[in-house]
């Protein structure tokens, strides 16, 4: 069965889910999480990063795009600890 790779800059809801097993959305945003995960680390200004990656106005909402920003950046750090593995275990790469 060929893998289907995820859209590579789809929209995003307000909160990043929190189930303790991975979840359509998260299979559909693991390109989201992986950018998060760069700009994270690169120490980018999370306007910025909300702006760009996450299609959100910071300078217009800020509450809101800065919990969005919040809980996808946690659900991506999730996927580094927790969530690969069900990825490996339902026997994706």
């Amino acid at each position: 069965m060929p893998i289907q790779m995820p859209p590579l800059d789809p929209d995003v809801a307000d909160v990043a889910p929190s189930a303790p097993t991975l979840t359509d959305y998260d299979m559909e945003h693991l390109v989201t999480y992986l950018r998060l995960l760069d700009a994270d680390a690169e120490g980018a200004d999370w306007r910025e990063v909300a702006r760009i990656v996450l299609h959100l106005d910071a300078e217009r909402e800020p509450d809101r795009a800065r919990h969005a920003l919040d809980s996808h950046l946690a659900r991506a750090k999730w996927m580094t600890e927790q969530g690969y593995r069900h990825l490996l275990r339902a026997g994706n790469p």
